[in-house]
């Protein structure tokens, strides 16, 4: 299934599939030419909003869940890459620790887990679930509805405290799916032979988004002069504003004016290529999921003198982190729908493939909307066989291989973003 598009299939969006099609042959090598140079994130997802004149990513996730929204067809992909991933930093490993988020209780969360250690397991490495949870001390069973039971296991230090494991178990690398957003466990810290991934300036205990859009500016650039695009295409425009206090109202005229300064580039981009939908931006944190913190905002007014139930919901985060510095980012329509829900694309990544995606749907939500809210549900990307592959000879707009060729690419371009982001916040760069 691939979702309605409402916009008419003409215009800019068809123009930049055009221009993707074509110059697919100096895309794929600009890529492999990319990855020589720079190391992907293990895995990644990212969410894409696609208006009918520009498709770009609003966030991208190094610590992905919902693998379990992926199209069971999608799996050899997911496993091969895996292979691919592990190779790179334990060539003979044996041993996956793999420590989830903290929310046992999220059923469709531990499903994620489920799936991921089905990827690694039929990658060829033993996995076993650890934690640093302090309410964990010893092996916890964990049931899910369908009979799965997964073991919880607290973590331990061992080798004299050089290395991070289980008891009876010494794994070469430890795979985090728990995005650090209450700190950065000491546990982790300072280990010997041993490849931590993400690393822990990934987490959004340090992470920021604005960092992550401005690696994604400079690699939106590259790619359009190499196939000859506006950039504005593919790359929302964005602002900061730090030491933002919701509560006590501080900050409200750094918001204001960011906001001001968005909308009006985002009108000038609008008028040019004729586009009459009203323009908005999304004001969120700067670090954090989950889909909290976030508001649309149509005109610099509504930012000032905020309710206190508006004020309460944009001061706090995933953890209860209170929320001290925004992004403010060009928001981006979703014209695609399924049975006229609004919904959108996230890709999902292992290393540098593309291993499948879902769209995001939710019927309560507008064009100009967060998704990743209650309510949202997930139709796998219809990758069909071997038509995931684009077809040259068919008509721009015509063939959903095409579209979710076109997901694959932008997405990518996040991938290479977040490589660029963190090879520039990594406080020990010499690795690189």
């Amino acid at each position: 299934m691939v979702p309605h598009l409402v916009t008419a299939l003409n215009g800019p969006l068809l123009e930049l599939e055009k221009k993707i099609l074509e110059a697919t042959p100096a895309i794929e090598r600009w890529f492999r030419l990319e990855w020589q140079e720079h190391t992907p994130p293990f895995y990644c997802s990212v969410d894409l909003r696609n208006s009918g004149f520009k498709l770009a990513p609003v966030d991208t996730n190094l610590f992905p869940g919902g693998f379990n929204n992926l199209a069971t067809e999608m799996l050899p992909l997911a496993v091969q890459a895996a292979m691919a991933a592990i190779e790179k930093y334990c060539p003979d490993a044996k041993n996956l620790l793999l420590i989830p988020e903290r929310h046992t209780r999220n059923t469709f969360y531990l499903q994620n887990i489920v799936r991921l250690i089905q990827i690694f397991h039929q990658a060829g490495l033993n996995v076993r679930l650890g934690t640093f949870a302090e309410d964990v001390t010893e092996p916890t069973p964990i049931a899910l509805p369908d009979g799965t039971m997964l073991m919880l296991e607290p973590l331990e230090r061992t080798h004299n405290g050089r290395r991070v494991g289980l008891k009876n178990f010494d794994p070469c690398t430890i795979l985090l799916n728990n995005d650090l957003s209450a700190g950065l466990p000491a546990i982790l810290a300072d280990l010997h032979e041993q490849t931590l991934l993400p690393p822990l300036h990934a987490g959004w205990a340090v992470r920021r988004k604005t960092n992550h859009f401005g690696a994604y500016n400079d690699v939106a650039k590259k790619f359009a002069k190499l196939i000859d695009i506006d950039p504005w295409m593919i790359n929302p425009y964005f602002a900061k504003c730090s030491n933002i206090n919701f509560h006590e109202r501080i900050g409200e005229d750094c918001l204001a004016t960011n906001v001001d300064a968005v909308l009006a580039k985002i009108r000038k981009k609008y008028k040019e290529y004729g586009i009459k939908d009203k323009p908005f931006v999304i004001v969120k944190a700067d670090a954090g999921t989950y889909g909290m913190g976030i508001m649309t905002v149509t005109d610099a007014s509504e930012i000032v003198g905020l309710n206190r139930k508006q004020r309460n919901k944009m001061s706090v985060v995933k953890e209860g982190l209170e929320v001290s510095d925004v992004i403010i980012q060009e928001g981006v329509h979703s014209f695609e729908n399924i049975n006229e829900a609004v919904a959108e694309p996230v890709v999902y990544m292992i290393d540098r493939y593309v291993v499948g995606g879902f769209y995001r749907v939710h019927a309560e939500r507008g064009i100009n909307e967060n998704l990743n809210a209650p309510g949202a549900h997930y139709v796998p990307l219809a990758f069909e066989q071997q038509h995931s592959l684009p077809d040259f000879s068919a008509k721009p707009g015509t063939t959903s291989p095409n579209r979710f060729y076109m997901y694959g690419v932008v997405a990518r371009l996040a991938l290479l973003s977040a490589s660029l982001e963190l090879e520039r916040t990594d406080p020990n760069p010499e690795i690189y």
